[in-house]
């Protein structure tokens, strides 16, 4: 026989008297009676979860995503939930429900990932700030005043309000203050540069190459950093451009066998 949710209330209008349903959850096993009271007590606790999420609403997060992840707290602490302990519900869904709001906002809402420690410094900052501006007229409260009304250290408070502006990100299409040609972010961000992909290259070869002859040395430094043909090698140098190929051939293949043989050794 189901177990209806009594429509008795604690002193809170949303906790609802389920002590007995909770009782009869704990005996039942799985199955549709099992799941229709599951649903009966998740719903009578509702509002209590809007409430909770009511707490969160000026966080920069939609109130209906806020009571979503409230909702699914209180499924985890009607899940978790052992009555056999004696304590109340609601004393143990306040802290659920809490709780997995907290970790929706560390894990989803941060632009940027921050510690744990820097995130606890920003709410604390944010809310002494909160505190400040109603009791100081005409003016944000300085950084010694945040400080000596949360307990922190003024660096700890650099850091907490350096957190505040990790919660949302600025578009790299944004125009830069005091920019008046729209000059923007991404304008100013450097670019990639290929020749970073051959300095590894260039350093590993520099030494194998300061070891060859001098005519040698000088066919490649031609050929390959002033672009020169090897028909133009051949002519500045007074041989034919079959032996200019030649050297060019067997200079590298050298150099790559050293080289080689080098990266193996090490």
């Amino acid at each position: 026989m189901p177990t209806p949710v009594s429509a008795k209330h604690h002193p809170h209008d949303d906790a609802p008297d389920t002590a007995e349903a909770f009782r009869r959850l704990a005996e039942l096993p799985a199955g549709p009676e099992r799941d229709t009271l599951r649903g009966q007590v998740v719903e009578a606790w509702l509002p209590m979860a809007d409430r909770l999420a009511g707490r969160f609403r000026s966080r920069g997060e939609s109130f209906d995503d806020l009571r979503q992840v409230a909702a699914l707290g209180l499924v985890k602490a009607v899940d978790r939930y052992d009555p056999a302990r004696g304590n109340a519900f609601e004393s143990y869904a306040v802290p659920t429900i809490t709780g997995e709001i907290k970790r929706h906002f560390r894990d989803h809402m941060w632009t940027l990932h921050v510690p744990r420690r820097v995130q606890e410094l920003r709410n604390r900052v944010r809310l002494a700030s909160q505190d400040l501006a109603q009791t100081i007229p005409g003016r944000g409260p300085t950084v010694a005043e945040i400080a000596e009304h949360a307990s922190l250290s003024e660096e700890d408070v650099l850091v907490g309000l350096e957190a505040l502006e990790s919660f949302t990100a600025l578009s790299l299409d944004a125009e830069l203050p005091g920019s008046e040609d729209g000059y923007s972010l991404a304008d100013a961000l450097g670019s990639f540069d290929p020749a970073l992909e051959t300095v590894v290259d260039r350093e590993s070869v520099k030494p194998r190459l300061a070891a060859l002859p001098e005519r040698e040395r000088a066919i490649l430094y031609m050929r390959f950093f002033n672009d020169m043909t090897q028909s133009r090698i051949a002519e500045q140098l007074g041989i034919s451009q079959m032996h200019v190929s030649r050297l060019i051939n067997r200079c590298c293949g050298r150099l790559r066998e050293q080289i080689m043989r080098d990266a193996a050794g090490s």
